[in-house]
Formats: structure tokens, C-alpha cells, sequence
């Protein structure tokens, strides 16, 4: 073996040996020093005779004979020395390659699996729509595109406009419908866990909270999760005095606890509510019994986790305005974030105009002005101005949570059974005792996310052409690049922040997963289409509310129906392409129909309704 890389040399075969390029032994040395005597041996051979040759040839052996035999001891020590110092030196190479690969990677046990697999073939379910897919783009490559294909279908969604920024009364209403007391009665701290979008609900929920209970909210601190790994606090990611100054109205908020507070142990004296103490959707009347005698008590209430622990209804219109004014106006992402948002939407579009009031909500002071269009260099990608952006929801947690099956075989059931056991051990726990569900019932029922392959077909059967522009967001999709593969066969077109933007943009916000999460809400939301594979992600329920609320009825969402699509897709061997467009397009014309939002629905990803928009004629 020897050294990677650097083969050894072959061993010269018997009778071809040279001395050059080759150390010479003792006996080399001795033959190659005295050619005469060695040819006169060879002349004379005749004159001597064989019996005076043999004699001679005895004595030199017996005379020579110790030198030989320490010269052959001496070649096997360095041959044994040799074949040591290889092993030793092929173990040390395998382990630091082995640690290079650890290093370079750069994801943790968790994202790793993701990648596990990553040069394996890619794998197709549907190879069959796949083909006819893939013809059916190249003969429209040069056919006009349907006109409304980058429109709302609805007038109705136009008028809808943006009004939760009104003032909030406090007074009588509140008084009457919550019985809460017109003093201050003490202050609430919230730690909020989960990710960008978790935490974000989480902020406005306990706004709406601290209303209730007439206290003062000290900003809320986010918890360090073992799944994000991102240690950014609300001043990271929000800018902290506008936040105070546009909820003035509705609800006392300060920077932190006043100094007579902050020695108190809280949990000690009682004041620490986990998620435990408050039950899931909780209503307001759960918040007056189990929290408020706290609060009035100890001065100061401390909400652990805080993870959807505040219901959408029942609720005073007061409170669902609060709700709505902190999270479409209140939060505005930091400079920090806006800048490279700013510059990452500008290099998608090509253009430097502003569009809409998405923008200005999102962008703040680095709103692009004029007309001009940008300047082609290394880092912006050439394409169309219009761009649609796309939710592919499938990193490695949401795959493994939902127990479907993705075609990988039993590799995939090992690697992702081994990622439940470490993320998700409660949740293996209590399904001991349950009867399973098969994958195949699963995907019937519409519980399995859609992976890359499906996300392309539909977009395929609406009618985008092969040439669209698409930004992908979010993290590192399971299966890497084979489960791509049939994804970019049929849209090459595919752009991420990480191919926007230059490394050099990028290092402020590695290690930060929630501030990277803030760019893709930024290109998602100001987006021409915004097409999401699952609708119970929080960051495409909050992408598509803001686009309800300020798109003024010109930023068309996508919401494909898992249980439907799983239904079409289950006809893989027999639909014909012209029945697939159809039964697709039916199906998302379906979900972007203009609705009110309907009892405890989201208030965040369904904002048409009084307490957070106004209706016109």
C-alpha cells in the first residue's frame, strides 16, 4: 500500500533488475566492482577447467559466506520496517480523511443522515408521469403561457385591505368581556421555543395574553432548541423599539424585568408555568384561573415553552386584533436581515424596482427605488424577472415524523427509524401501544409530506413551463441530490439563497438557522407565486397569510391538497396526462378560492376576517 494517492512503485521482476533508482547491497556492490575478475572467470573458463572453477567458486561462498547472510537479515529488517511504517501510515490517512469528511460536511447527526446516500441513483416513484411530464414541457417550450397562471383567480381577493394597524381600544369592552382588573397587575415573561415561525406565533399569542391579564410583557426570550441550534434572541431577528412603539396602544412591553424582580427566583416561589400547565388551544378563561392569580400574587408569571397555548377562538375581537396588528406590523425583521433580503429578492428579479406592499413591510429602508435593472455580474443569475418561490418541506424531520414511505427501501427505513429514536423519543413511546398505520394508509389519508418528485409534477400539471424561475426554500432536503434528480429534469431553473448570494454575504448568518429562515420568508413572501408542498408548515402559513394581507389581491398562493394529490398519483400506471392537468388544476384552483377565515382557524395564515382586515365594496 503506502501513502493515498501516491501508489508504490512495482518491484522490478527477477533477472530485469536495474541498479539505477535502486539502493545496492553489499553483493551488488562486489560484482559490479570488480568486472575483470568476473569476466576473466567467463574467458578462461576453458584453460582452468570445471573442477579449479567449482574450487574457487567454493571458497569465494565460504570466504563471503557471514556477509551474505547479515546482508539478507539486514534487507528483511527493512522490509518488515517498511510494511509497519505503510500500515501506520494508511491507518493515520483513514483517520483523518475520516475526520475531514466530519469537518468539511459541516451538519450534525441529524442533517447527515439527510445525506447518507448522497451519490446513490436517483430514485423515481412515478417514472411513467415523469416521461410524459418531461414531453409534454418540451413541446410547450415555445407556446404562449396561460395568461392567468401568475394571477389570482378571484376579483373577490382584491377586496380585501389591510386594517389591524387601527387603534386598539382597552377600555370598557375588554373590561366587560374578560372581567380582567384597569390596574397593571405585574409582569409576564415568555420563552418561546421552536424556530423562526413557532417563536413568531408565539410572540403575538402572548401579546394577546398579557392584554388579557392587563400586565406588562417584558420581550420574550427564545429558547435554545437541539433541533435548530441557533442561539438568537429577539433583538437578532426583530427590531425591539418598533416593536414597542406600534403595540403601545394595546399592551405595555419592556426590554426587562425592573430591578426588584430580577433577583427573584420565580420557580421557586411558584411562578413557572411550562407547556404542561396549560393545556394546548387554551382559551381565555384557562389564562384567568391557572395564570392570573399567579401574576397577582408573585408580581411576575414566567410562560416556559409557550408552544400554541392560546386558541383562535373564543377570543375578544380586541385580543384578535392585537394578535393580527404584532404579527403583520409590529414585527419587522432586523436592518441586519432586511439588507440581504433586500439584495437576494433584487438578484431573483433581476430588477431593482418595488412592487408592492410587500416589499415596503419586508424591506423597511433597504426598499429598491427606480426602474434600472441591476448590474450582470458573478453574483446574479440570469432568468425572468418573475419568479415563482417554492416550500419543498421535506428536511429530514418532517420525513421521519410522518412514518411514510419514500421509495428508498429499507436503507430509508433504517436511517429514519434511527433519527425518531434520537429527535422524537417521547413520540416512539407512546406509539408502542398503538396500532400502526401502514405508509400506504398514511399517504391515502394525505399525512405524508410531497417529495421533490410529486412537488414537480404539479407544478408540471398547473402549467408552468420547463423555463420558470424558482426559488427553493428551506433546509437541507432529505435524500440530497438523488431525491432532487427528477425535481431539476424537469426545472433546471432552480435557485437557493446559497447560489443568490456570495459566501462572504452568507457568513453573518451561518450557525443561525432562524435568521437564515428569515431570508426565505422574505423571497417567499414577496414572490410573483408562492407554491408550498405542506400546509401545516408555519413558515408557509405565515407566508401565505402575509401575502393575503398585504398582495391586495396580486400574489397568488398554491396550496396543493396531500389526500387529493395522493389519490391522482395512486393512477400513476394509467391517468393520462391530459386527465392529470385537469383533476391538478381543479384541485388548486379549489384551495385558492377566497374564504373568511372560519371558526379557530389561524388568524395568522387566514387573516380575512373583521379583527384583521377590512372588506370594501
Amino acid at each position: 500500500m503506502g501513502k493515498q494517492g501516491s501508489p508504490r512503485s512495482p518491484r522490478p521482476e527477477a533477472g530485469n533488475e536495474s541498479p539505477l533508482g535502486r539502493r545496492m547491497s553489499g553483493v551488488d556492490y562486489y560484482w559490479s566492482s570488480k568486472p575483470e575478475k568476473f569476466y576473466g572467470y567467463k574467458n578462461d573458463f576453458g584453460k582452468y577447467g570445471k573442477g579449479h572453477f567449482v574450487g574457487k567458486r567454493h571458497i569465494w561462498i565460504r570466504k563471503h559466506l557471514k556477509p551474505i547472510a547479515l546482508m539478507f537479515v539486514f534487507m528483511a529488517f527493512l522490509f518488515l520496517l517498511d510494511s509497519v511504517m505503510i500500515s501506520i501510515s494508511d491507518s493515520m490517512n483513514a483517520q483523518r480523511i475520516s475526520t475531514d469528511q466530519r469537518k468539511s460536511s459541516g451538519l450534525k447527526e441529524e442533517n447527515r443522515v439527510a445525506y447518507e446516500g448522497k451519490n446513490a441513483s436517483p430514485i423515481h416513484m412515478y417514472d411513467r408521469l415523469l416521461n410524459m411530464a418531461s414531453s409534454v414541457l418540451i413541446e410547450n417550450e415555445f407556446k404562449q403561457e396561460p395568461s392567468n397562471l401568475w394571477e389570482e383567480p378571484y376579483q373577490q381577493a382584491a377586496a380585501w385591505k389591510p386594517c389591524a394597524d387601527k387603534n386598539v381600544s382597552t377600555s370598557l369592552v375588554n373590561l366587560i368581556e374578560t372581567g380582567r382588573p384597569k390596574k397593571n397587575n405585574g409582569y409576564i415573561l415568555v420563552s418561546a421555543n421552536g424556530g423562526l415561525n413557532q417563536q413568531r406565533v408565539a410572540i403575538c399569542n402572548a401579546v394577546a395574553v398579557a392584554s388579557l391579564l392587563n400586565a406588562t410583557l417584558v420581550i420574550p426570550r427564545f429558547l435554545y432548541s437541539s433541533v435548530w441550534k441557533d442561539p438568537s434572541q429577539f433583538g437578532d431577528i426583530y427590531q425591539e423599539n418598533h416593536f414597542i412603539d406600534i403595540m403601545k396602544d394595546g399592551v405595555d412591553i419592556v426590554k426587562e424585568l425592573p430591578p426588584d424582580l430580577k433577583s427573584v427566583d420565580i420557580e421557586a416561589i411558584g411562578s413557572l408555568i411550562t407547556d404542561e400547565g396549560l393545556v394546548k388551544e387554551a382559551k381565555p378563561a384557562d389564562y384567568l384561573k391557572i395564570v392570573l392569580p399567579l401574576l397577582l400574587r408573585n408580581r411576575v408569571v414566567h410562560l416556559l415553552g409557550f408552544g400554541n397555548r392560546l386558541g383562535f377562538d373564543p377570543l375578544p375581537l380586541e385580543l384578535q386584533k392585537l394578535r393580527c396588528k404584532c404579527n403583520f406590523h409590529a414585527l419587522k425583521f432586523s436592518p441586519k436581515i432586511q439588507k440581504v433580503g433586500s439584495l437576494l429578492v433584487r438578484r431573483i428579479r433581476k430588477y431593482d424596482a418595488a412592487r408592492s406592499l410587500l416589499d415596503k413591510q419586508l424591506l423597511g429602508n433597504f426598499l429598491p427605488f427606480g426602474n434600472t435593472k441591476i448590474r450582470e455580474d458573478s453574483s446574479t443569475v440570469s432568468g425572468h424577472s418573475k419568479y415563482l418561490a417554492l416550500h419543498l418541506r421535506f428536511e429530514v424531520d418532517m420525513v421521519a415524523y410522518s412514518f411514510c414511505d419514500f421509495g428508498g427501501g429499507e436503507r430509508e427505513r433504517r436511517e429514519l427509524q434511527a433519527y425518531r429514536k434520537i429527535h422524537f423519543p417521547l413520540l416512539m413511546e407512546r406509539l408502542k401501544n398503538s396500532k400502526p398505520i401502514s405508509p400506504v394508509e398514511l399517504r391515502k389519508l394525505g399525512r405524508c409530506p410531497l417529495t421533490p418528485e410529486e412537488a414537480a409534477l404539479v407544478l408540471a400539471g398547473i402549467g408552468f413551463k420547463r423555463g420558470t424561475y424558482i426559488y427553493l426554500a428551506g433546509s437541507q432536503i432529505y435524500g440530497g441530490e438523488p431525491k432532487m434528480n427528477p425535481f431539476t429534469s424537469l426545472y433546471p431553473n432552480l435557485v437557493t439563497k446559497e447560489t443568490l448570494l456570495t459566501p462572504s454575504e452568507l457568513a453573518p448568518f451561518q450557525n443561525f438557522s432562524s435568521q437564515l429562515a428569515a431570508l426565505d420568508f422574505i423571497a417567499c413572501a414577496t414572490s410573483d407565486v408562492f407554491a408550498m408542498t405542506d400546509s401545516g408548515s408555519q413558515l408557509s402559513s405565515l407566508v401565505s397569510g402575509f401575502r393575503t394581507y398585504y398582495g391586495n389581491g396580486d400574489a397568488p398562493t398554491l396550496r396543493p391538497n396531500k389526500k387529493r394529490i395522493a389519490a391522482i398519483l395512486s393512477e400513476n400506471y394509467t391517468i393520462e396526462w391530459k386527465s392529470f392537468e385537469e383533476r391538478v388544476k381543479k384541485m388548486i384552483e379549489e384551495g385558492q378560492r377566497v374564504r373568511v377565515r372560519g371558526l379557530g382557524r389561524s388568524i395568522y395564515r387566514q387573516p380575512r376576517c373583521p379583527e384583521c382586515m377590512c372588506k370594501t365594496n
